[in-house]
Parts: structure tokens; C-alpha cells; sequence
């Protein structure tokens, strides 16, 4: 079916100007428009288009039909031809110059060749025939916008969902002019005829590869060459360069064939170094003959020297080993208060003004990089409630997180009513630039380092904003994350005037409350602050001069929140003595007995099953040998002296 779109004011401009016009335009294709492109065309081939500007206007409501987008086409030239072709960044073929995902509208719209430049057309500029070479008005599934037509000099718009089939079809110009919607055809006349290109891809599938891996890279024409045909191409990016790779970086289509590769050795470089990204770039071709189908290939190359840390994963927890970098003094104001009044003193701490900082939500990328860091692995980062971890490279860049990483807000931003804040818009990231903060301060809550945690993008969606209890983690999950989200949303419920952890799942949201208090302070018993979560602790204060205090003192949690809220709080011990104080379990895991080492006196135990159930209660004295008759399984035992009290786990075989 074709639609005649071309207004006696277009046949005047198409005459006139028929130097350069728009030949293609798809709007909408499958996804995220990573494919969408406009073309366009002169009727000479290897045209210059200096003095030239694309200008893509806005005919929504909310757009005003004022300027949406421009590319300056200074310095471009159209191909054998007579195209150039501007595309998304998975266009087959390669387009003459890239433009971002979604930058072609799909409602109302118009694109127009101007002479000038970008310069012509600031912010706010209406849709003008001023200097208009050619023009295409148009919609995907939407009615026309008269005021657009009128703006343009139009009468009528082209629909590229004419056919109910947008997502595979782009409104196309025939030879007289005439628009129509069929399968697009990038860079290639509308009519089939012209010059055949013969379209050469790079053929490697594997998106990740290692250090000490031997790789083949192939190349591949749509056709066979008539004569052999030379490919030159480039792997270096940033750190990524010779050094790293040894062979060939050339290779040759015999006369007759269609493919041709070459080796690539990754070396092993002794060297830590994070993650790095290969990109395979074929360097140009006889662009009279040839046309690339695809280029700039990504590859990650996974170090193979990384870091890993003493101490153990929130899925295979240690105690003890990080210590809590307390500054002196830093709790002893709690020291003989109880109740609201401890509260606030609590408040006072961790929310001090001219204190505690907080940084731009940009910042959030290079603190989960650091504080969720993996300890087995300093190259991935751990997922809070997959319990497993992923390579730091794949955080979530665009609109579609599947297999990816992303920041997952454990108090929920829609039930606690923080969002994005401009306070740094003008600032640059880093951990040397704050902002100081305050109690009042509840947009902050966007950035606080303390409720914010690598996430599977897909699992975050999952849980959503749901409450804790009714949100329980994936199917077959251990638990490992209960105790930290429990801790990190009694720490938001401290620290910012406006929020609450409450008893039940309320409905409505945007009101700062959190349930269900009664699920967290058991998740709270059940999973208690181990070495990662301390470590997180440590370098959160690194950034943010505020620390959870819950971590650090988890027997505050039923003084704040659960049974003990009458009762006076006093911490018997200095940060040193703090510091020092450690017991540990052994063996562990265990066949069934075990010993507490560390015991200077007796001591009263008792064992939970992950289920929150005690199921052993006994008062020991040191070196006292604990038969507990346990079945197999993962248990919580928790540890009280006269001066101390420790949460621990332990494995029974």
C-alpha cells in the first residue's frame, strides 16, 4: 500500500532542492530501537552534505512541536549510491553515523533537512519551513497533528503502522517522490537497484572470553569475492592493548570465498587489573565494493589475577575477622537512655549535621563497586538476594536488565517518597565530593550508600516494592540476605525523620512506612551481622562519615524496635574492648559437638533453627565441649556473657 504524501509546497522544495531529501525513516523496531535510522539521499553518489542539518521535531503535547533532536552533517558524504545513513547502534548494515537508542520519536513527529546547523535550532525552536529542504511529518499508530502539518507547510503525515506492522516496516520514498511503508532497506536504493554492496561481518559470538584463551576470529561476505580481500582490523581499548593479546591482527577472503580468520592469543599477564573490554574493529573498506554488516564487536576479557579477601561471602559467612572501625566515643552518648529518647540520641549520631554526608545518586555505581564487592573475587560484586555473584561489568546500562546488575533500594523509594534530587547536577562524582545532610533530609535517602545494594536487575523488579514478609527472596534462597536488609531498614527508620518499620503490609504507599517489623526482627535473629556486612559497615563510613549502628551493636535492635524498648541501654565496653572481644566456633562445620573459643566465663547459648525456632538451650563454662543433638543443617547461635553478646552461625554434617 502506498501513501502519497507530498504537498504542492514538498513538489516545489523536491524540485528545487533535489540535491538531498529524506529517502527512509524507521521509526520503531523490535525492542529498544537499537535499529531504528533514518536515511537519507542526493542524486549524485559521494555527495557532500557540509552546510547541511537533520532536525527532528517534537508533535506530542508534551513536545510542543519544538525541536527534539538535530545531527550536523558537516563533514559527512553520501556512498556510492548516493545514501547516508544514520542508525541505531545494532543497524545491519553498519550506518554511515550512529545515534542513540529510542532517539527517533514514534508518536507525532516531523524530521527536516535544513540548510545550516545545529546551532540554528536551539532548545525551544519551533518546527519552521525557514531554510526547510525537505521534510517528512509522520506518526506510528497515532492520528495526525494538524499544527505539525501547518508548522512543516504539509497537508498530509505518513503512519508507519499503517499495515499493523511497525515493528518491521519503514515508510520509504520511491523514485517520483511518493511515500510508502514496506520493509526497510538500509542502506540500499528503495528500488533495488544501484550498486549491490558486498556486506562483510566480523563472526565472533562469544561475548565474554579469559585471560589465557586462544580465540578465532572470522570474517564473512554475503557473497565471494572476486578478488582476495584484506581485512585489517583492531582489538586495543583503554587498557586493553598490545600487551594483552599477541597475533595476527589481519585477515584475508580468498578470490571465491566468503570467509577468512586469524588467531588471537589472550596472555596471561600476572597482573591485576579488573575486567577490560576488547572491541573488534574492522578498519575501513573499498567503500565502492564493500559495506560492513557489523563492527565494533564488545568482549570482555575476565581477569584472571584478582583479589580475594579473608574473609568469607554472606552464603558462606565468617565472624570475627573484620573488625568494626569504630571511631572512639562514637556510641557512649546512648549510655543510660532508653526508649524515644535513646532513639534520638541514636539519630543524633548517624544523621549529624555537618557530619554525615551524602553523595550524588551517580556516586551509588562506584560504591556497590567497592562495598558489595565480592570477597571471593574483586571483580564481581555480590547479589543481595540471588545469593551469588556477577561480573562488575554488567550493571544495567539500558532499559532491559536481563542478566544484569542494578541499584535496588532496600527501604523502596515509592514507599518512602525519595526520589532523584538535583543537588548535584553541577557537581562532579567522587568520594572527595558531599553534600552535608540531616534528619530532615529524606530526599538523601536516594543515595544512602547504607539501603542501597547490588541487585539481579530482573529479581529486583520481582520484588518491587513489596514488603519484607511478603517479599521472602527467590525459591530455594538461604537466607544470607535476611538480616542485612532487616538491619539497613532499621537504620532508615533512625535515620530519617518521615519513615517507619511497622507491624503488618499497609497498602498505601508514598507515606514512608515499611512492614512487617515483626518478619525483620526475627530475619534480624536469624541472620546476624557476619564479616561481609561489617566490611560493608567499614567502607560505607569511608564515604558517608555514618555508620549502621545495628551492625555494630545488633543488641540495639530490641531496645529500639523490640522487647527491651523500656529498658536502659549501656554498653559495658569501650570501641577497644569492642574490637577485641571475638569468639568463634570449632569445629565448624561440625558433626555435632563443638567448642565456643574465646569464653573467659560462663556463658548462657542458645541454637535457632533458620526458621527462627529455638532448639537448644544450655549455660556452658570455657572450653566446655556443647552436644547439641542437631540434625543436619544450618543453625543461628547466639552467644550471651555478663559483658558481651554474639550472634554466630553454625553447619552440622
Amino acid at each position: 500500500m502506498r501513501l502519497v504524501l507530498l504537498s504542492v509546497a514538498l513538489l516545489f522544495t523536491f524540485t528545487i532542492h533535489a540535491q538531498i531529501i529524506i529517502n527512509e525513516v524507521d521509526a520503531d523496531t523490535p525492542g529498544v530501537d537499537t535499529k531504528e535510522f533514518v536515511e537519507l539521499k542526493t542524486e549524485n553518489p559521494f555527495t557532500s552534505l557540509d552546510g547541511y542539518v537533520l532536525v527532528h521535531f517534537n508533535g506530542s503535547n508534551f513536545g510542543s512541536n519544538q525541536v527534539w533532536w538535530t545531527f550536523d552533517l558537516d563533514g559527512y558524504q553520501t556512498d556510492v549510491n548516493g545514501l547516508f545513513t544514520i542508525g541505531g547502534p545494532e543497524l545491519t548494515p553498519v550506518p554511515n553515523a550512529y545515534m542513540p537508542i529510542n532517539t527517533i520519536l514514534n508518536g507525532n513527529a516531523a524530521l527536516g533537512v535544513y540548510s545550516g546547523s545545529s546551532s540554528d535550532f536551539p532548545e525551544g525552536t519551533l518546527a519552521t519551513t525557514s531554510n526547510l529542504i525537505d521534510a517528512l511529518v509522520y506518526s506510528v499508530g497515532n492520528p495526525p497533528s494538524q499544527t505539525l502539518l501547518d508548522l512543516m507547510g504539509e497537508t498530509e503525515h505518513i503512519d508507519e503502522d499503517v499495515n499493523g506492522n511497525k515493528d518491521f516496516e519503514s515508510m520509504q520514498r520511491d523514485n517520483e517522490g511518493d511515500w510508502f511503508v514496506d520493509e526497510p532497506t538500509p542502506r540500499a536504493l528503495n528500488d533495488g537497484t544501484g550498486v549491490i554492496l558486498n556486506g562483510v561481518a566480523i563472526k565472533f559470538d562469544e561475548e565474554i572470553i579469559e585471560e589465557g584463551d586462544v580465540i578465532e576470529i572470522e570474517f564473512e561476505t554475503d557473497f565471494p569475492v572476486d578478488e582476495d580481500l584484506v581485512i585489517e582490523f583492531t582489538l586495543e581499548n583503554g587498557d586493553f592493548n598490545q600487551n594483552d593479546f599477541t597475533g595476527e591482527t589481519t585477515a584475508t577472503i580468498l578470490q571465491g570465498e566468503t570467509t577468512g580468520s586469524t588467531t588471537i592469543e589472550i596472555l596471561l599477564d600476572n597482573q591485576p587489573e579488573d575486567d577490560e573490554l576488547m572491541i573488534i574493529t574492522m578498519l575501513p573498506l573499498d567503500q565502492t565494493i564493500y559495506m560492513k554488516n557489523n563492527n565494533n564487536i564488545e568482549v570482555w576479557v575476565l581477569d584472571a589475577d584478582f583479589f580475594v579477601s579473608p574473609f568469607g561471602t554472606p552464603l558462606e559467612p565468617t565472624y570475627g575477622i573484620v573488625q568494626p572501625a569504630i571511631p572512639s566515643g562514637y556510641y557512649s552518648s546512648l549510655d543510660g537512655k532508653s526508649g524515644e529518647e535513646l532513639k534520638q540520641a541514636l539519630q543524633d549520631i548517624i544523621a549529624e549535621e555537618g557530619v554525615a554526608r551524602i553523595h550524588p545518586y551517580e556516586d551509588v555505581w562506584e560504591m556497590l563497586n567497592e562495598l558489595d564487592q565480592n570477597p571471593k573475587n574483586s571483580n564481581q560484586v555480590w547479589r543481595v538476594y540471588l545469593e551469588s555473584p556477577e561480573q562488575k561489568f554488567l550493571r544495567q546500562v539500558t532499559s532491559s536488565g536481563i542478566g544484569r546488575w542494578n541499584r535496588e533500594h532496600v527501604f523502596p523509594r515509592s514507599r518512602g517518597g525519595f526520589f532523584a534530587y538535583d543537588d548535584f547536577d553541577d557537581f562532579p562524582t567522587g568520594i572527595n565530593v558531599w553534600q552535608t545532610t540531616n534528619a530532615d533530609s529524606l530526599r538523601h535517602g536516594m543515595s544512602d550508600i547504607h539501603s542501597l545494594r547490588v541487585a539481579d536487575a530482573t529479581e529486583n523488579n520481582v520484588r518491587g516494592n513489596q514488603h519484607f514478609g511478603q517479599y521472602t527472596g527467590p525459591t530455594g534462597n538461604q537466607g544470607s540476605f535476611y538480616g542485612d536488609v532487616s538491619r539497613s531498614i532499621f537504620y532508615m527508620a533512625v535515620r530519617y525523620n518521615g519513615l517507619e518499620v511497622v507491624e503488618g503490609f499497609p497498602t498505601e504507599t508514598q507515606n514512608g512506612e515499611l512492614g512487617d517489623l515483626n518478619t525483620m526482627l526475627d530475619w534480624h535473629d536469624q541472620d546476624p551481622p557476619d564479616d561481609f556486612e561489617m566490611n560493608r559497615n567499614n567502607l560505607a563510613w569511608n564515604w558517608q562519615r555514618n555508620r549502621n549502628p545495628f551492625i555494630d551493636l545488633p543488641d540495639l535492635v530490641d531496645y529500639i524496635f523490640g522487647d527491651k524498648q523500656d529498658e536502659i541501654w549501656n554498653n559495658p565496653m569501650s570501641a577497644e574492648d569492642f574490637n577485641q572481644l571475638s569468639f568463634s566456633i570449632y569445629p565448624n562445620p561440625s558433626q555435632g559437638s563443638f567448642y565456643i573459643e574465646g569464653l573467659d566465663q560462663n556463658a548462657n547459648i542458645q541454637i535457632f533453627n533458620m526458621q527462627g525456632k529455638k532448639v537448644h538451650l544450655e549455660t556452658i563454662f570455657p572450653n566446655q565441649e556443647i552436644q547439641a543433638n542437631l540434625s543436619s543443617g544450618t543453625y543461628i547461635i547466639k552467644i550471651d556473657t555478663e559483658n558481651s553478646s554474639q550472634v554466630q552461625r553454625i553447619i552440622i554434617n
